[in-house]
């Protein structure tokens, strides 16, 4: 059991540097893409920074923490009596959907990083910071599964954090609306 709890422990470590890399690599495109609207030399400055910046995010912390979240994962799961007792339950399932969600949610993070690194803008920075949402919607998932160890009930917790990201995107209309008006 102590050897599952060091598996557990690394796991939850490299999942929450996962989703930090996750969730600072979008606001980072927010930055790039709003950068493309600069004149030169400003734009060229900033472009070749965040690309920097993106390059180190992505391939030094997010890339790796996924993969070894992954790893410990898998260890736990396949590889432990406890895992192999988890794989059976309704909530687990529901679970490793969710983390197929994320896994989709990471590529398609992959594919905008490499369409900006190419100097490609396809999304706009109010996207972006809609699209930042759904890490958080997947973490709020996953976490009330894995507290509540209940296939039912952490739609509860989902419920709210949408109606939370409703209110959020209500507050960023709000304040796109008072900077505009400011701009004036």
């Amino acid at each position: 059991m102590e050897f599952y709890n060091y598996l557990k422990s690394l796991h939850l470590i490299f999942v929450i540097t996962w989703f930090a890399g996750l969730f600072y690599i979008v606001r980072l495109f927010v930055y790039q893409i709003e950068a493309n609207d600069k004149p030169s030399p400003e734009k060229d400055i900033l472009q070749k920074q965040y690309k920097i910046m993106t390059y180190r995010l992505w391939y030094i912390i997010t890339w790796p923490s996924a993969v070894l979240a992954s790893f410990f994962a898998f260890w736990m799961l396949f590889f432990t009596d406890i895992g192999n007792v988890w794989l059976r339950m309704p909530w687990m399932h529901v679970k490793l959907g969710f983390v197929f969600v994320l896994y989709l949610y990471h590529y398609k993070c992959h594919k905008i990083y490499l369409e900006l690194q190419n100097n490609t803008v396809k999304y706009s920075s109010n996207f972006m910071r809609l699209w930042n949402e759904g890490a958080t919607i997947i973490l709020f998932a996953v976490v009330f599964l894995v507290i509540l160890k209940n296939a039912v009930n952490w739609i509860y917790g989902v419920v709210g954090i949408v109606l939370f990201s409703v209110l959020i995107m209500l507050g960023f209309k709000l304040y796109k609306t008072i900077r505009a008006k400011n701009k004036s």
